[in-house]
């Protein structure tokens, strides 16, 4: 069941998703954290941050909205405080995500990162609006996004992954853009921008009007986009986006994907996750699959006679 991901070895190719695992030790007495291959923090920012005010999560039609506001405690809290219980866990990767408003704020908790003990990787956050370009996401301008990357991976003394938006027209051009600026893996990809207005009142469900969408009613769409990505470039693909089952989690892999992300099944079930790693290896002994990892980009392709 071990993968490997831009230099981690990971026990099995599941990880809990950002934003859906808190900072990992709150689930200590619920979930067997040495079960998973890893999990990814909540963003962290440089200064803590209150968030979004409530109404800030909406469940919709086979999935929900989230509007959070990307709510922590700051880097320094973050390594004083949560970083250190997770030491009890080291079969657990735990990947920070970062973000920030700034080139300079992203790499500013970079560098309080990589003098903290405990930390298998980064994971940028490029979904968030670049103040110093008229609020446009890094992650949907190809410069911005370039010039991220690069100055990270310069400071970063972890492996780099970066967490695509796919608010984007060409996922697969926003993927050879990292590679090119040293990202070591991609993760494939954050919510999608979308809204949910109550008919009655007439109002937006959300404070934020707008907020992410997540969970099964992205599947088809994330798989694609994950497809499209590893066909991009030659670095790991972390898939992710609605994933519930074990068959959902082979699919991502066979389109790609050398690792998984679940995130709002741990909304429905802390315990999905761990769920998902064991059932994921249920499946391979039931199909005959001797190693995980055969499974990646395995995809056979109609019509062409080879693999995806």
């Amino acid at each position: 069941m071990r993968v490997s991901v831009a230099g981690m070895v990971l026990v099995n190719p599941v990880i809990s998703a950002s934003g859906t695992f808190g900072y990992g030790v709150e689930f200590e007495e619920i979930v067997a954290l040495d079960k998973l291959g890893g999990f990814v923090t909540k963003g962290i920012s440089l200064q803590p941050m209150a968030g979004h005010p409530a109404p800030r999560m909406v469940q919709t039609a086979a999935g929900m909205l989230n509007a959070i506001g990307l709510q922590n405690v700051g880097v320094d809290e973050y390594i004083e405080r949560k970083l250190p219980p997770m030491k009890r866990y080291p079969l657990c990767k735990v990947i920070v995500n970062v973000f920030g408003s700034t080139d300079a704020d992203y790499i500013a908790v970079i560098e309080k990162l990589n003098a903290a003990e405990g930390i298998a990787a980064y994971e940028l956050n490029v979904s968030c609006p670049n103040v110093h370009a008229g609020g446009m996401a890094f992650g949907a301008d190809p410069m911005a996004l370039e010039y991220l990357v690069t100055r990270c991976k310069a400071v970063a003394k972890r492996p780099l992954i970066v967490k695509l938006s796919p608010n984007v027209t060409s996922i697969g051009q926003m993927a050879r853009i990292c590679a090119g600026a040293g990202a070591d893996a991609i993760s494939v990809a954050n919510t999608f921008r979308a809204m949910a207005i109550d008919s009655e009142t007439r109002k937006p469900r959300l404070t934020n009007v707008t907020g992410g969408l997540s969970g099964p009613a992205i599947k088809p769409i994330a798989l694609r986009m994950v497809y499209e990505a590893a066909r991009a470039v030659k670095i790991p693909v972390i898939g992710m986006g609605g994933i519930l089952t074990p068959e959902d989690a082979v699919e991502f892999m066979l389109a790609g994907a050398t690792a998984v992300q679940v995130g709002t099944a741990n909304f429905a079930d802390p315990r999905a996750s761990e769920r998902l790693a064991k059932g994921l290896e249920s499946w391979c002994g039931s199909h005959g699959v001797a190693m995980v990892s055969s499974l990646t980009g395995a995809l056979e392709v109609q019509g062409t006679g080879s693999k995806g």
